[in-house]
């Protein structure tokens, strides 16, 4: 624990070293967000409310997604370039420390674009979401769910090239958990919104815990767990896998 703090340390470090890039790069972040939400907030004042969703459900919707995702894509970079890195066979330099595989490479990375996101849903959630201590612990139990199930997400994405070597899957699966993830997921029906509660989560990274601020329901609250659970467990189980076929070589002869 105390080698993956100090490599979250560094690269923090790194990231900080240019101080006015840092917050440009910030800024650019959480001005994007800001013109996202306020598309919704129009777009509701218009409507009124769509398939039981209303403004604020959707920025407590929006609050999560940019939390979660700020973490995931700010802090666990890495989880989004796993594939990239394996194909290219830039896993050496970290097999040879004496640290866990998978945690140091999620936080050797940071990417500053992202840790806006992070900041505006905290502000968003505090300014727009009317917050109560009931809905404080959603925002705070969904974002980490979030977290869990976007990581192991993009983590079991990623770890596909170890076995089909050079692939874009992990680009593609990041793209579509966050376009699907941006969107009430009761906008979509039939086979489209299973999907989303299942080969894609993006239901669980958002949409789930606004429903549940709004109404807790035990059971969904559950599901949302066990998803976090599956997801987090298919992507360590994937990528320990995979790994074993990396040190191997047997999976690089067209690397």
């Amino acid at each position: 624990m105390r080698s993956l703090t100090a490599t979250m340390r560094s690269a923090f470090a790194e990231a900080w070293s240019n101080r006015s890039g840092f917050w440009l790069q910030v800024s650019i972040m959480i001005v994007n967000d800001l013109v996202w939400v306020v598309f919704w907030v129009l777009f509701f004042r218009e409507a009124g409310s769509v398939r039981g969703w209303d403004t604020q459900q959707v920025l407590m919707l929006q609050a999560i997604l940019t939390t979660g995702g700020g973490i995931v894509l700010g802090f666990f970079n890495n989880a989004r370039r796993l594939g990239q890195l394996a194909a290219d066979g830039a896993l050496d330099a970290t097999l040879v420390l004496p640290v866990p595989t998978l945690p140091h490479l999620l936080v050797r990375r940071v990417e500053t674009t992202n840790l806006g996101d992070l900041i505006f849903g905290v502000a968003l959630f505090v300014i727009g979401c009317d917050p109560t201590w009931s809905r404080i612990a959603i925002y705070l139990a969904g974002s980490l769910i979030s977290v869990i199930t976007l990581t192991g997400f993009l983590v079991a994405i990623g770890s596909l090239s170890f076995f089909f070597g050079r692939n874009e899957a992990g680009e593609l699966g990041f793209h579509a958990m966050v376009m699907f993830a941006m969107y009430p997921v009761d906008v979509f029906t039939g086979p489209g919104r299973a999907v989303l509660y299942s080969v894609i989560p993006a239901a669980f990274i958002a949409s789930v815990p606004a429903k549940l601020a709004e109404s807790f329901d035990l059971g969904m609250a559950l599901g949302m767990i066990g998803a976090a659970v599956v997801f987090a467990t298919v992507g360590y189980t994937m990528f320990t896998l995979g790994l074993r076929r990396y040190t191997s070589g047997s999976a690089w002869t067209r690397a």
